[in-house]
């Protein structure tokens, strides 16, 4: 597994090694030891979300505060993505700053989203299905988003016109209205 930090340090890209031949390709997707020793974090993940999006629907950006807020690892199992990070960790250098990477089933990258930053991504394929280890358990009381075109944030989505949106999305507050860490 090769794991290199994005331009904010928390935020890890993670890629197996895959074996493949003439039959296929087999790789680790997930190893407790090499993942901890990569990003730092030791705790369990306790769910396993999955979903499945057309292209140019954008989901995000997202996040949960209190106990049950989460720490993400996503990965892309058929399509691809560009998945996004919002650093909202008041008190760090990179506040406000984001980052992205193109998750593909074909490159079998992963995207490590710790506590203190908000999630989103858009379908750039036909279609994609998402899948997330998470530490946290849902809680709608804890749940949080931040509008994905805030012009504070000024993220370069990669699309054509429109996105498509939830309606909770889409009234996402701007992101100096949004309850952020004070980590």
């Amino acid at each position: 597994m090769n794991c290199h930090n994005t331009a904010i340090p928390d935020v890890v890209v993670i890629e197996p090694q895959v074996f493949g031949d003439d039959r296929g390709y087999f790789f680790e997707a997930f190893n407790q030891a090499r993942f901890s020793a990569a990003t730092g974090c030791s705790k369990a993940f306790i769910q396993d979300n999955q979903s499945r999006s057309a292209r140019g629907v954008l989901r995000g950006l997202h996040y949960q505060i209190g106990e049950n807020a989460q720490d993400k690892l996503v990965r892309v199992i058929s399509g691809e993505i560009f998945d996004v990070a919002v650093d909202i960790r008041r008190n760090s250098p990179t506040y406000g700053q984001w980052v992205g990477e193109f998750l593909s089933a074909d490159n079998k990258r992963q995207l490590w989203v710790p506590v203190g930053f908000a999630h989103g991504f858009i379908v750039t394929s036909e279609s994609a299905e998402v899948l997330y280890k998470i530490t946290g358990r849902y809680d709608p009381q804890a749940e949080r988003s931040i509008r994905w075109d805030d012009p504070q944030l000024a993220i370069d989505w990669p699309r054509d016109g429109q996105p498509l949106l939830s309606s909770k999305d889409a009234q996402a507050p701007a992101f100096a209205d949004a309850e952020v860490f004070d980590a």
